[in-house]
């Protein structure tokens, strides 16, 4: 009867990891029609393309060393001195029946890890290259963001066991290393020609199917659910803690998680009237309150997403102002922005909030934590992007630009014959001259 029992509680476990991975790969739909939808119609296949391959690429390589990062990296830098069990000819990484757990957690930090991807594509759409994209991707996904979560989500991370780090929803290691990455790459990628003026002043370079973006936002929040999920710690039993070993449950995450949503919409209404940001504002109010998802009271993540929502839109137009960078999709600041609103805000309503086995939770130790995942993400993002762009692999030539990825690169068409002309003739392209 107990091996029953043990068995038992070993398949609910392994059933719930498995279906919130399968969720997860909704969230990468959602992405795909987003960034098709924001960009021109010369470049809607080449900016799918990219997308896609970012998958396929952060899956296998976060197989071959992504997951050993995770498991060599709580102290700080990676310990190669170290067998974690996280090579990938280790017994754990492969159909190993005694062990039941390693691949649907894999499966699910993989998950993460391509999500960290996505948000750098969608921001460097229309100009960057492939070849240097998969690169970047790579870096990003299966290096990059998970020293973050071995920093922040490990039971030995340092951010945890020093500092009483709280992050239940990834707005740390997940949403800012990856927003703050994008920044780096745009800094030295440039903006679109015909995006700024000579005076410095910015045109709008409009997508050509706000509708397929909006739903793509939309799909985006479904996979969430599983996204967010994954972050909480089931075993099986009926018994439910988030990574930081304080109790929750999956109603406490519904209650917010959907009250975030709502309040976004909202906040980027208010500031903005427009749908894309309305739906980008949806998912700023998740990031601005995920930090605190497993334990606020459901009016103060309302409250906070409203804010979250609202600040999007303003954060995206003063890096455009500030920085002269070209976010195609506003990635920087609904991810990275929102997400450090949020880290920090917890520090403040949350405060001595009681932090598993770990210190408890405290305003410095949220600035530092997020402190070290802005630095986390931009350091490496600036730093290979530049040296990339000395060798010319980081940005396609310009009269590949001026032509269209999609004509140049993709041996497809998106559109029937004659469709091309009719949107760009309706408004679908902001610099037709090009």
């Amino acid at each position: 009867m107990e091996d029953q029992m043990t068995w038992t509680t070993t398949i609910n476990m392994e059933v719930y990891y498995w279906w919130c991975t399968a969720f997860m790969f909704i969230i990468h739909a959602g992405f795909l029609g987003y960034e098709m939808g924001a960009s021109r119609t010369k470049n809607v296949l080449a900016s799918g393309t990219k997308n896609i391959l970012a998958f396929a690429f952060v899956i296998p390589t976060f197989f071959f060393f992504g997951w050993w990062f995770y498991l060599a990296s709580p102290g700080g830098l990676p310990d190669f001195s170290v067998e974690t069990g996280g090579a990938p000819w280790s017994q754990a990484m492969g159909p190993n029946l005694a062990d039941n757990a390693t691949g649907v957690f894999w499966a699910a930090f993989a998950l993460f890890a391509a999500t960290t991807a996505s948000i750098f594509s969608g921001a460097v759409i229309e100009r960057i290259k492939v070849s240097g994209f998969i690169i970047l991707a790579i870096l990003l996904g299966s290096v990059v963001w998970i020293i973050g979560a071995s920093w922040a989500w490990h039971g030995d991370g340092w951010l945890l066991t020093e500092f009483g780090w709280h992050d239940f929803g990834a707005a740390g290691c997940v949403h800012m290393v990856a927003a703050f990455f994008a920044f780096g790459v745009l800094l030295n990628l440039g903006p679109r020609i015909g995006k700024f003026n000579p005076d410095g002043t910015a045109n709008e370079i409009k997508p050509h199917n706000v509708p397929l973006s909006v739903f793509g936002l939309m799909v985006l929040f479904v996979g969430f659910f599983g996204f967010l999920g994954g972050c909480i710690i089931y075993n099986g039993t009926g018994q439910w803690t988030t990574i930081f070993g304080n109790p929750t449950t999956l109603s406490a995450v519904a209650f917010n998680t959907v009250m975030a949503f709502g309040g976004g919409i909202i906040g980027g209404w208010a500031m903005t009237r427009d749908p894309f940001w309305m739906m980008s504002g949806a998912l700023a109010g998740v990031f601005a309150t995920a930090s605190g998802l497993d334990l606020y009271w459901p009016p103060l993540t309302f409250c906070l997403a409203v804010a979250g929502g609202a600040l999007a839109p303003i954060g995206a137009a003063w890096l455009e102002k500030t920085f002269k960078i070209d976010d195609a999709v506003g990635a920087v600041s609904v991810h990275g922005i929102c997400g450090l609103f949020g880290v920090l805000i917890f520090g403040i309503v949350a405060a001595g909030y009681p932090n598993g086995d770990y210190p408890d939770t405290n305003f410095m130790g949220q600035l530092i934590g997020a402190v070290s995942m802005l630095l986390l993400g931009f350091i490496p993002g600036y730093g290979v992007s530049y040296l990339l762009n000395m060798f010319g692999l980081l940005r396609i030539p310009e009269q590949v630009e001026i032509l269209g990825m999609d004509i140049v690169k993709i041996p497809a068409t998106a559109y029937p014959e004659g469709m091309q002309s009719v949107l760009k003739g309706s408004g679908g392209s902001a610099v037709a001259a090009e």
